[in-house]
């Protein structure tokens, strides 16, 4: 234990850093890279060589291309002018359809409108009839 009567003494303690000690001596000598970078060298030559010799387009090549081009332009232009037509023929033809129906509609209304009056025709020609037949009956001197 502590003696009281003692002065308070405080102890600081610093550490150094520890030293590390490398030796660095000579790198093995290897050729490899220099060959490796050699042989990029040469594959990107040949490379151009063959990228520069290519067959550029001729004349000929370049009308063939604009002919093909205009051939597929007036192919493109007449199936929009045929989808064009189509959509119209259709909506004709709807027009057409709605219009033969009121027309059947109306002759069919006329129809019956005619055989209605027909109906209260013979009716009205029945009941004269009728009553003709009836006067005449009458009128008729007794036997």
């Amino acid at each position: 234990m502590a003696n009281t009567n003692e002065p308070y003494v405080e102890k600081t303690v610093i550490e150094q850093p520890a030293t590390v000690r490398h030796e660095v001596g000579p790198a093995p000598r290897s050729n490899g890279g220099w060959w490796i970078a050699a042989l990029v060298a040469i594959v990107a030559v040949a490379a151009m060589f063959f990228m520069m010799n290519g067959r550029t387009a001729t004349e000929s090549d370049v009308m063939a291309a604009r002919e093909s081009g205009r051939s597929e332009a007036i192919i493109d232009n007449a199936a929009a002018t045929a989808q064009a037509a189509a959509a119209n023929a259709s909506q004709a033809s709807a027009n057409a359809a709605s219009s033969m129906a009121d027309a059947t509609r109306s002759a069919a209304d006329s129809a019956s409108s005619a055989a209605e009056r027909t109906a209260e025709a013979s009716r009205n020609a029945a009941a004269s009839a009728t009553d003709a037949a009836t006067d005449a009956g009458d009128k008729a001197p007794p036997n």
